[in-house]
């Protein structure tokens, strides 16, 4: 598997665009503001009013295409994805958008999330003689929507979806329409935008100042937005309750330039770096982030503090993706070749080395020893985000807490693991007060299930072990 800086893996991220003559080129721009969601697969499915058309392959968005793959993907709505592969799941069959035939239409889908009731679902849909193509999720889906019978294809989504609990952003394109939906939760991001009179789609709003798109809205949870040659048609599923958007959606996942449920990713990271400077202060020479998620936390601390922010540690961008080898020695040299200190910053001070997240605490050990060795005198580690006790079931690869250090480990015991002079952790209330909440709705609010162990969905046994996440 790919060594990674970071412990978490986002599980993907999807965008699609309707009624735009270059809709395959607008999507892949969209999948390439998107690429730090997902790594390991890209596809997009493209429809011209008569038939669905798809490419898609293993690897990164500029791996899976070219001129060729485009000159095949003529039409004016496209569906895009892009994926990280979880554990036996990583083969091309799993690589979405999933395309679907009959002799009624076809059906194309892309999912961002995971079903906790999956299982249990695929069970039923094999008892009732469905054969599985793939081990992913979104699968299930396509037959719950098939198996609707003769309702008009709006109404059959809408009763699948309401068999589906968990965390789901959905993409669903027939040859004629678009449908758009997202879980009664809103655990993951989703957003619509406009472009002159085509709608695009996005897990972020990074990906609409990419390709020239206006902001319109959220997508509100239990929504389903239905889009076609007659415009927009909004539809609820499911009634409104409380929002529960994932709160490492602002701590780690998303781009800072993005705005989740109205809040920017870059204004709330710098203000989590600030409440850490008020709840951990210390004596230090420098502040610096671990690239690229904790920059911004960072340059808040060191506004606070007063000690200067500097580049102690600098990502190597061109390096492509290694693997991890049996030696130790090849393991360390794998982190070294993606991540550097800076010897002339951080030699013979005192450095804060503020990181987003602490998993197995493999990454923070490492990059605590790379830092002592450019010559740190000290080296004091702050988190800007609580303790990651319990594993997530809506889409986020931790999904055993034995893997995760702090739910066996208290503070101290993880600073002397990682070797840092001192170590520190945003408080819960802390992470929730920097956040924020959108100021007209009192329905807007996070998980922090990672955190606390209070899950918002019903979790089933069965959801305990690692599967394939879509």
């Amino acid at each position: 598997m790919p060594t990674e800086i970071k412990g978490l893996n986002e599980e993907c991220g999807v965008f699609a665009v309707w009624g735009h003559e270059d809709a395959a080129q607008i999507t892949y721009y969209g999948l390439h503001s998107l690429q730090h969601r997902g790594q390991e697969g890209a596809g997009i499915v493209v429809t011209d009013g008569e038939q669905l058309k798809v490419e898609k392959g293993l690897g990164l968005i500029t791996d899976v295409f070219d001129a060729q793959r485009f000159e095949r993907l003529n039409g004016h709505g496209a569906i895009g994805h892009v994926r990280y592969a979880t554990q036996g799941g990583d083969g091309y069959e799993n690589v979405q958008p999933l395309v679907f035939r009959s002799q009624q239409n076809s059906l194309a889908l892309a999912h961002n999330g995971n079903l906790v009731n999956a299982h249990a679902l695929k069970r039923q849909l094999e008892a009732q003689g469905s054969i599985l193509q793939t081990t992913s999720d979104t699968e299930v889906v396509a037959h719950l929507i098939r198996r609707s019978g003769s309702l008009p294809i709006n109404e059959s989504i809408k009763q699948a979806l309401t068999m589906l609990k968990g965390a789901y952003a959905f993409v669903v394109m027939t040859e004629d329409q678009l449908f758009v939906a997202l879980d009664p939760r809103g655990l993951r991001p989703l957003s619509l935008g406009k472009m002159g009179d085509s709608y695009v789609v996005s897990s972020e709003t990074c990906a609409f100042d990419v390709v020239g798109a206006d902001y319109v809205r959220e997508i509100e949870p239990g929504e389903m937005l239905i889009i076609d040659e007659n415009g927009i048609q909004s539809e609820r599923f499911a009634a409104p309750i409380q929002r529960t958007l994932c709160s490492m959606e602002y701590v780690y996942f998303s781009r800072p330039d993005s705005n989740l449920d109205g809040i920017n990713v870059h204004s709330a990271r710098k203000r989590m770096g600030k409440e850490l400077a008020i709840e951990a202060p210390i004596e230090a020479d420098v502040v610096t982030g671990v690239p690229d998620s904790s920059i911004s936390a960072a340059i808040g601390y060191a506004e606070y503090s007063g000690i200067p922010y500097e580049l102690g540690l600098i990502k190597n961008r061109y390096v492509a993706r290694t693997f991890i080898q049996p030696s130790q020695e090849l393991r360390e040299q794998g982190v070294k070749m993606k991540l550097s200190a800076v010897r002339g910053i951080v030699e013979g001070k005192r450095v804060v080395m503020v990181d987003d997240s602490i998993v197995r605490g493999t990454t923070s050990r490492r990059i605590v020893r790379m830092l002592k060795e450019a010559g740190a005198k000290e080296v004091h580690v702050r988190i800007g985000a609580p303790p990651i006790q319990n594993p997530c079931y809506y889409g986020i690869d931790t999904s055993e807490k034995e893997e995760l250090i702090a739910s066996k480990h208290n503070v101290e015991e993880i600073r002397d693991m990682i070797g840092a002079d001192s170590l520190a952790f945003l408080s819960v209330e802390g992470l929730q007060q920097s956040i924020g909440k959108r100021e007209e709705s009192l329905m807007h609010g996070h998980c922090q299930a990672c955190f606390t162990g209070s899950y918002p969905t019903e979790i089933f046994p069965e959801t305990v072990h690692p599967y394939e996440k879509a």
